[in-house]
């Protein structure tokens, strides 16, 4: 018996298959009944007409360390029943978001897919940025009667909900005079606050199973999706997702421990001339450093205010020793700076704070002497 389509997807990226895409899936499989996902393509790739012609299925390969042992799988995944081209299929995007089956809308849209365009000034019969493209369909489903939806923004943007939920109603006061409308999306519709959390990189371009799936995608095991627990909206159980009251704790353990972490080793790495993260946390001098920096200074910095921090500090380290995965200084080191006054400069105020003197190895990661 197949499924209903219970998912209305905006993206069709690697870490969307490698994540919604795939604890679906992995649902399903365990007879919770979540239900099937329609992916919408708002880019002009070509991943929508590769999962038809796939019938939405693809592989995903898992590799790495997971409580020290070595993670080496490959899944079929299954949930998703078609996939839609956002420009060329816009009709058919609105009358499958009027759908009563459907109970979820999904984004993974990157930080600038929030963006408004000049062009979204007026209702057009295809509008082109994300919040605009939600705004119109949740119109469509509005004006067809269709109950209110759930949607989980996973973009990772402080605040995520609330952020993209004040644009669309902003659009939406724009675009259609309507209290009636503006009151279904504001208390009708649940906008719950996400944070996710898993690292997919691209497969080797000789890998045996490309020449028949072109959407292979590769993962790291760990996976974590806190989401913002509501009485009305019963998500599907599974191992990565946690029902939490504050996302906010796990994004700020996320930012603070994992991208600290990161933005530390390149201050402390790079000028070592060591490449990626499994070598400078493999190597003798900056692994301990960055050990006693994580475990001294960044975890009493926020502990309090973060849940299982030591734990979690743990999964990042052996993560970060991901033999399968080449993630390079440089990338990190992209705007660098930005990430320096981000990631690692609240955490040594914090401390400071807290102790009443600096932290030693954040004071030499941020040059203050």
């Amino acid at each position: 018996m197949s499924l209903p389509e219970t998912f209305l997807q905006f993206g069709s990226g690697k870490f969307l298959r490698a994540f919604t895409c795939f604890f679906v899936h992995e649902a399903n499989k365990a007879r919770r009944k979540a239900g099937n996902i329609v992916v919408v393509q708002s880019t002009a790739h070509h991943r929508a007409a590769a999962l038809n012609a796939q019938q939405g299925r693809y592989h995903l390969w898992v590799r790495g360390l997971q409580d020290g042992k070595t993670i080496d799988e490959t899944h079929v995944v299954e949930s998703v029943s078609r996939a839609l081209e956002a420009d060329s299929r816009w009709g058919d995007v609105l009358e499958t978001g009027a759908s009563p089956d459907i109970r979820y809308i999904v984004s993974n849209t990157s930080e600038r897919g929030y963006e408004l365009f000049s062009e979204d000034r007026l209702p057009t019969h295809r509008p082109r940025s994300f919040p605009a493209r939600l705004t119109r369909l949740l119109y469509h489903r509005f004006q067809n009667g269709a109950a209110p939806v759930a949607v989980l923004p996973l973009e990772l943007i402080d605040d995520n909900a609330a952020t993209l939920k004040r644009l669309v109603m902003q659009i939406a006061d724009a675009w259609y005079p309507d209290h009636a409308f503006s009151a279904w999306l504001s208390t009708g519709v649940v906008w719950l606050h996400t944070l996710v959390d898993r690292i997919t990189i691209d497969p080797p371009s000789g890998h045996p199973l490309l020449a028949q799936d072109p959407l292979l995608t590769v993962a790291e095991p760990f996976a974590f999706w806190a989401v913002e627990a509501h009485p009305d909206v019963p998500l599907f159980d599974h191992p990565a997702i946690c029902r939490t009251a504050d996302v906010m704790r796990y994004a700020l353990r996320k930012f603070r421990i994992l991208n600290g972490a990161h933005t530390a080793l390149v201050c402390k790495a790079l000028p070592l001339g060591l490449s990626n993260v499994r070598e400078a946390v493999e190597h003798p001098e900056t692994g301990a450093w960055l050990r006693t920096l994580v475990y001294e200074e960044i975890i009493p910095a926020i502990t309090g205010e973060v849940d299982e921090p030591e734990a979690f500090a743990q999964a990042c380290l052996e993560r970060f020793r991901n033999p399968f995965l080449d993630h390079r200084l440089t990338a990190i080191a992209v705007d660098h700076e930005t990430k320096v006054r981000i990631r690692l400069m609240p955490t040594y105020e914090a401390f400071l704070h807290r102790f009443g003197r600096r932290p030693p190895l954040l004071s030499e990661a941020l040059g203050i002497f």
